[in-house]
């Protein structure tokens, strides 16, 4: 090996051991007097994401902590719906952390905290989402479903972009009987004293209900009401262009439509680890006199390994009271599935 290979080398290893002690290099401050040292990766929904040498990518509960230290900037929203952009510093003050600015600093309570992410550059380390399978098969009816659902959002100041899908599929006798699908794009700015804005751009199909396809383009502003260490209730209202084709292909639709939702997540961090995501929106339509559609949502999971990998079901239940076609006759749709979730980030 040449001199100059082996100084690259040296230098090469140099860097990324560098690299790998900054990431290491946050201070948290248990109730108890331990101090732990590592990569603090975000705080949301009560918990804190710390990933340590030898014990990998570990769970704190907010309650637990006295307080926190890192050189790293944040983005960090409290309950009031104040965004802070700093790093943290230690207090003496019990259970309340220093948020460190470009003119000054604030001291906090721990518990008014409900959302810390790290201002990253890297595309990959901004992303985090849920990936979920399910299967159910009865041999009786020989009917079997498969669902894959899943969501990535990426995170910016004050913003974030978001991908979600739910594809539900049902054979019989090896044939594909009915198909429930919803995929959206949207992206949402966040306001002062806990509002946000959000635009999404959706496509669904729904056999049961006779919607070949439905495209959708949705505005609307939302409130959080509740934002603690437990849970997150928020309320949504807006208006939305919709387009669409039944199977029949007869009666395509174009409407303006308003939007009505209700969003609560409830998570419990003591074992065992609980999450329960549940929502239900109210569509009335504004063209089409006495029509309506309600979408409610309910996906409890339970923790199995860590807080990255779940097991849970997913419960819909659609509504539409005056459907373009319907190959079943009713104005009615639902499912429920078993499903494992992986998350990351």
């Amino acid at each position: 090996m040449s001199y100059r290979v082996f100084i690259a080398a040296m230098l090469f290893s140099l860097f990324f051991m560098v690299k790998g002690y900054a990431q290491k290099t946050d201070t948290i401050y248990h109730i108890n007097g331990d101090v732990l040292t590592g990569d603090f990766k975000k705080l949301a929904y009560g918990v804190v994401t710390w990933k340590m040498d030898g014990m990998g990518t570990i769970s704190l509960e907010v309650p637990k902590i006295q307080s926190i230290k890192s050189r790293k900037q944040f983005e960090i929203k409290l309950k009031n719906g104040m965004m802070y952009y700093g790093s943290f510093d230690s207090s003496a003050v019990n259970r309340h952390v220093n948020i460190k600015l470009a003119n000054g600093r604030e001291l906090v309570s721990i518990d008014e905290i409900v959302e810390v992410y790290p201002i990253k550059r890297n595309f990959w380390k901004r992303t985090s989402g849920d990936l979920s399978l399910g299967v159910n098969y009865s041999k009786g009816s020989n009917l079997a479903t498969i669902s894959f659902s899943g969501d990535l959002n990426y995170r910016k100041r004050k913003s974030y972009f978001s991908v979600s899908w739910d594809d539900y599929n049902t054979y019989q006798s090896d044939t594909l009987s009915s198909t429930k699908a919803d995929a959206s794009v949207g992206w949402e700015r966040t306001l002062k004293k806990r509002w946000a804005l959000n635009t999404a751009l959706g496509i669904n199909q729904n056999t049961e209900l006779g919607t070949k396809i439905r495209l959708t383009l949705g505005f609307a502003a939302l409130h959080d009401f509740v934002y603690n260490k437990w849970n997150r209730f928020y309320l949504l209202g807006g208006i939305s262009g919709q387009r669409e084709t039944p199977y029949d292909t007869t009666r395509i639709s174009n409407d303006l439509a308003g939007i009505v939702g209700a969003v609560w997540k409830v998570y419990k961090y003591t074992n065992p680890k609980v999450w329960v995501d549940a929502s239900i929106y109210f569509i009335p339509y504004l063209t089409t006199a006495g029509r309506y559609r309600t979408n409610i949502n309910i996906n409890p999971k339970i923790s199995i390994i860590g807080n990255d990998l779940k097991i849970g079901f997913k419960f819909y239940y659609s509504i539409d009271t005056k459907p373009l076609t319907t190959t079943s006759g009713t104005s009615t749709d639902w499912g429920i599935n078993l499903e494992i979730t992986y998350s990351f980030h």
